[in-house]
């Protein structure tokens, strides 16, 4: 299973620029985007507590951007290639998910405050 280290790179490599390095949606783009990037550190508290793992897989991979309009995310077509591996997305449910996005997922859970 992909660890926080292994998603902080991905996060640095993908994400950054809009989130800001802390994920607190102050990257070097940010000024210029509508709508603006959300502070990922927030993510659990927004959820009332607990991590949505399957609304963050969901807006990575662009099945769904609830309210994320125009051209805001691009697509991430590398986070979804590569070896499958389980993410637990309900209590004893696994879905096979790519690697680099269960990477990214970990390094978000890692990041709430």
């Amino acid at each position: 299973m992909p660890d926080a280290d292994e998603g902080a790179k991905i996060y640095s490599e993908n994400c950054a620029m809009c989130h800001g390095p802390d994920g607190r949606g102050n990257g070097e783009n940010a000024a210029g985007l509508s709508p603006k990037p959300v502070d990922l550190t927030q993510e659990t508290r927004r959820n009332g507590g607990s991590f949505p793992v399957n609304k963050v897989l969901s807006q990575i991979d662009g099945y769904t951007r609830d309210g994320v309009a125009g051209d805001g995310m691009p697509e991430f077509g590398t986070l979804l290639e590569g070896d499958l591996v389980p993410v637990e997305t309900a209590p004893d449910t696994f879905t096979p998910t790519p690697r680099p996005l269960a990477a990214l997922l970990a390094y978000l859970e890692s990041i709430q405050r």
